[in-house]
């Protein structure tokens, strides 16, 4: 698990040195390759040391004191403890949108994130179940994969923007001539498309492994398996207009997707189907209560 996720940090950093460069080289010839090889390799140290910080700030959140929530502290310590990992710092965003993730390039540096509307939602059983998943992430150390992307994801954003603003204020000048224009509508039109692949690619088999890895630390699949349901069937019965405003960047970290709705959205969707996720989930359930019961009989 710790091999592949090292391989995968690998990809993207070597992806995101390569994106650059493209854009880079087509935007200002050698200069702008130069430009964008010493851009490339800011953004992956700051990657690898920030993306954690980044994707808590993005998210808007804030670190919860043990006095604040207490139980919640008492549960991820319980867990923590049961994954045999550091317990993680808790963070706390106000938003009605239920839903959670974890963080941290190492599990020393874990940090997990919760929405008030969570809290309000779930059941104290279906939210260990969300609060195992997100520790599964972090044993599993996926949070450094992860919170990587969504940095690269913003990074790659970036790129779009520069580029665009680029074309309506000077990308006309002769000295840029048609490389300049071929590569600024380059930026603009592949980059989303690239971040959401970038996304995809990470997010939807990770999820597989970290619900497994949540019920197997919990013990019971069910309570993670109502959660989810909950979860997504709240972000559904919403209206387009009702949406929660969230970083698009950051999507993929969630436990299920905050952005949902219309076919482009389902075509590029970050997370497996919750249907599938709660049905691998209720298969676990007859090893997990036979291991249970063996152990409580021995």
């Amino acid at each position: 698990m710790h091999t592949g996720n090292l391989v995968k940090t690998t990809l993207l950093m070597a992806a995101l040195t390569g994106f650059f460069l493209l854009i880079g080289g087509a935007l200002g010839g050698t200069s702008g390759l130069v430009i964008a090889l010493v851009f490339a390799v800011v953004m992956n140290l700051g990657m690898w040391w920030f993306s954690d910080s980044l994707a808590l700030r993005f998210s808007g959140a804030r670190e919860l004191r043990a006095d604040e929530a207490p139980q919640l502290h008492r549960l991820v310590a319980t867990l923590a403890e049961r994954a045999n990992i550091p317990e993680p710092r808790v963070y706390l965003i106000e938003s009605d949108m239920p839903n959670a993730f974890a963080t941290g390039r190492s599990p020393q540096r874990g940090a997990v994130a919760v929405t008030t509307g969570i809290v309000e939602l779930l059941s104290a059983d279906e939210l260990a179940g969300v609060i195992a998943h997100e520790l599964a992430h972090i044993k599993n150390r996926d949070t450094l994969v992860a919170s990587m992307a969504a940095t690269m994801a913003g990074a790659i954003s970036m790129v779009a923007d520069m580029a665009m603003w680029s074309l309506i204020f000077g990308g006309g000048d002769e000295e840029d001539g048609a490389g300049g224009l071929v590569g600024g509508l380059l930026s603009i039109i592949l980059a989303p498309i690239i971040a959401l692949i970038i996304q995809m690619a990470i997010s939807r088999s990770r999820e597989y492994g970290a619900d497994e890895g949540g019920a197997r630390l919990l013990g019971d699949p069910e309570p993670l398996a109502r959660a989810l349901e909950k979860l997504d069937g709240w972000m559904h019965n919403l209206r387009q207009d009702e949406m929660p405003q969230v970083n698009t960047g950051t999507a993929h970290l969630y436990i299920v997707n905050p952005l949902v709705g219309g076919a482009m959205l389902n075509l590029f969707r970050t997370h497996p189907p919750t249907e599938e996720r709660v049905a691998r989930l209720r298969a676990l359930a007859p090893a997990l209560n036979w291991r249970q019961s063996r152990a409580v009989t021995q």
